[in-house]
């Protein structure tokens, strides 16, 4: 499994609203449809930071969610909204817990 954190800075939060409310209707549904897909996460933190973490099967996969969230920003015409590029940690991930406890 393979991870992406991205961490985007200075977003307008007059619109966060609008934000979350874009990224529930049309990022996440385009997301679903990518190969490996295995979740998304939005975290929405103080003074304009919003982090969000997904999770495919390959770095490969986890590469093309990149491109396809540049993308939407673009296409929802979130530039001056998102104004700046993501703080981006992608890597293999090593541990996990599903929150489950393993029946023994």
């Amino acid at each position: 499994m393979h991870a992406t954190i991205r961490r985007y800075e200075g977003v307008d939060t007059t619109r966060m609203g609008e934000i979350v409310g874009k990224v529930n209707n049309t990022l996440v549904p385009q997301l679903r449809e990518l190969p490996g897909f295995s979740g998304y996460y939005l975290l929405e933190a103080d003074n304009g930071v919003l982090s969000s973490f997904g999770l495919f099967e390959t770095r490969e996969q986890a590469d093309e969610s990149k491109t396809l969230v540049t993308k939407w920003i673009s296409d929802e015409n979130f530039n001056s909204v998102i104004p700046n590029a993501p703080k981006i940690t992608s890597g293999k991930v090593v541990a996990h817990s599903d929150g489950i406890p393993a029946l023994v």
